[in-house]
């Protein structure tokens, strides 16, 4: 078995190199020319070129252009990483005939409401980030190719930068923090996302008719307002000498960016509950977790 992974230097693809590692030899790259290979998505003749000469099982995406504000005014890349370059790798997969792991987002919805989006829910994506990684889905779907693919919402990883982090390394100097508190989701970290992609195919392998769109999340709900509180409160509890005395609940319409955010960002899991018998834990579980080894380094 042979996995070709794409993106394996950012938060989720850190951990997919060692998830898919069960599942055969892998072959991992990122935006560097690696022994002939291209794992760059902005270069389509090199991606096709790649997995042609791999001509592997399995590929996982786990790159994408994920600068959600610069995305407004940088339309030509973000469309051609997020939507051309996966129409590429779908395209490929279903001249191979293997499969197609990708990852896309809760922000292809409106976020009105307060229900927890459903796989076949309509899309209304509110900024352009979240077009790009629908047409993304679109293209992988009319490819014919077979196809999983994750939209998962508010991902950390005890690697790299996180929100987290940030709050922690704000509240070191500042006497308090000004946090979003209307905007819903579930912090899912880099680590659960990888061990579901590695249990799921290799139930998807065994049986085909399983391939889909899944919405993959941590257990429970949260605003970055009570995410961040617990965030120092773990900081101070650890003996961290962080100065921030108070964590004020402010609104979406208080902190403005380029893009818009949704205020929703609740994804319903049943369906890739039901259909893989998975468990998911609850946020906190995971945050404390990676809070953990954060602080230990």
């Amino acid at each position: 078995m042979k996995v070709l992974l794409l993106g394996k230097n950012g938060q989720v693809g850190w951990e997919l190199q060692r998830s898919l590692a069960t599942l055969g030899d892998v072959v991992a790259l990122d935006r560097h020319v690696d022994n002939g290979l291209c794992g760059d998505l902005a270069d389509l003749q090199g991606l096709r070129t790649t997995i042609q000469r791999v001509a592997p099982d399995i590929i996982v995406n786990a790159a994408a252009y994920t600068a959600v504000d610069k995305a407004e005014s940088d339309k030509d890349v973000a469309l051609q990483i997020n939507t051309t370059a996966v129409q590429v790798i779908a395209e490929e997969a279903q001249k191979l005939g293997c499969w197609f792991v990708h990852f896309s987002t809760d922000y292809v919805f409106d976020g009105n409401g307060t229900a927890a989006w459903q796989e076949d829910d309509a899309v209304s994506p509110v900024n352009y980030y979240g077009m790009t990684k629908w047409m993304g889905e679109q293209a992988i779907v009319q490819s014919g190719c077979r196809y999983l693919i994750f939209r998962t919402c508010w991902v950390y990883g005890a690697r790299g930068s996180n929100f987290a982090k940030t709050m922690l390394r704000l509240a070191t100097d500042r006497p308090e923090l000004n946090v979003i508190a209307d905007q819903i989701g579930a912090p899912t970290g880099a680590d659960l996302i990888a061990d579901v992609t590695a249990v799921t195919l290799r139930k998807a392998l065994a049986e085909p008719a399983v391939a889909g769109i899944y919405h993959l999340a941590a257990a429970g709900f949260t605003t970055w307002h009570e995410y961040a509180s617990l965030v120092i409160d773990y900081g101070k509890a650890s003996g961290m000498p962080l100065q921030a005395q108070a964590v004020n609940p402010i609104s979406t319409a208080q902190f403005p960016t380029p893009a818009r955010r949704p205020l929703n960002s609740r994804l319903n899991t049943e369906k890739l509950r039901k259909t893989f018998s998975i468990h998911l834990p609850d946020w906190r579980s995971g945050v404390t977790r990676m809070l953990k080894e954060v602080l230990e380094k």
